[in-house]
């Protein structure tokens, strides 16, 4: 069966989709109702160690204020929180909670349940195969973070 140009990308979008619909409605299952898919491009941006809203819109590719009112989002439902950086108190660090934490744990955990299911339903080889084929014709930086300002959506 022949396929046309832009049926690829839509396809994998729409896998994209389906993995990240089934893994926030998880989320929500385990105690995190409130996070969005955005959401987790924004928690691993701003990584274990914390970030500021100027170096947070640069990773994520979006304006100092997108980031902050992410940043504000976050915090408010609790899983970031903000602090004076010890080296200039100037400086305000976003960083994540323990709520925070959990909700990125948790999401690894899915994730690994989800491609299991992929697997079940595929077949692990075709799936490896999958995998492989992606690995071969895309960048190996697999933690790409501007995909928000890509989109233009933050």
């Amino acid at each position: 069966m022949s396929s046309q140009g832009f049926e690829l990308p839509l396809r994998l979008l729409l896998a994209f989709r389906v993995l990240i619909d089934e893994l926030h409605a998880e989320l929500a299952r385990q105690g995190h109702p409130d996070i969005r898919p955005m959401h987790g491009f924004v928690m691993q941006a701003i990584g274990p160690a914390g970030t500021t809203a100027v170096e947070l819109g640069r990773t994520l590719g979006v304006s100092k204020q997108a980031a902050g009112k992410t940043i504000d989002t976050l915090e408010r439902i609790g899983y970031v929180e903000r602090s004076i950086d010890p080296h200039d108190t100037r400086r305000k660090i976003a960083r994540l909670t323990p709520h925070g934490m959990d909700a990125l744990n948790r999401s690894a955990r899915i994730f690994d349940t989800l491609r299991a299911r992929w697997a079940e339903e595929l077949g692990e080889e075709r799936l490896h195969a999958l995998e492989s084929d992606l690995r071969r014709m895309t960048p190996d930086n697999l933690w790409r973070l501007d995909i928000p300002g890509w989109f233009g959506t933050l």
